[in-house]
């Protein structure tokens, strides 16, 4: 067996990418129009390219269906007292796919859910020194019960990760 056959083998496998078809089986199923219904708080960091948490954040939410179409309105507080609005505008296309817009989102986000999965990629316009500049975003959400969601993001630039932002959303919320 020539030497250089395992090392490769390993490159491969390891450079394959994850699917939400990969979650089809897992339960509880996810279904945002349920679970982006109503009040949500969420908890999150932002991390750099090094994995040096670089900001926190907390965020209120608030959800609302009319049929397949939603709302989805969100304000979040930074650790150092930045305050961001965005509101998403959500339509569910059928079978589990969603397309979404928001003010800082370019284009449209497109994404599908998959068992207790969702994924989603856009490119957001994000503030950058004077001005701005548009990252990518891989977004994933973990239902890991019927009121809480996890949520991994990964933020590239010209291919490359410039950070990652994690994030836990409640459902209900206590008062």
């Amino acid at each position: 067996m020539k030497f250089w056959i395992l090392p490769l083998f390993v490159l491969l496998c390891g450079c394959s990418s994850v699917e939400v078809s990969d979650y089809t089986t897992t339960q509880p199923g996810l279904d945002l129009r349920q679970f982006l219904n109503g009040d949500l708080r969420a908890y999150g960091m932002l991390q750099d390219r090094s994995g040096r948490m670089t900001r926190r954040f907390t965020a209120t939410l608030n959800g609302s269906w009319n049929g397949e179409n939603g709302t989805l309105v969100e304000h979040f507080i930074f650790d150092d007292g930045e305050e961001q609005d965005r509101t998403w505008t959500l339509q569910h296309l059928g079978d589990g796919r969603y397309l979404g817009s928001a003010g800082d989102v370019i284009g449209n986000a497109e994404g599908a859910t998959g068992g207790s999965v969702f994924s989603w990629r856009y490119q957001l316009d994000v503030p950058w020194g004077d001005g701005s500049i548009a990252v990518n975003l891989d977004d994933w959400l973990y239902l890991i019960d019927n009121e809480h969601l996890l949520n991994r993001t990964t933020l590239r630039k010209f291919g490359f990760r410039v950070g990652e932002l994690t994030l836990v959303i409640e459902k209900n919320p206590p008062g």
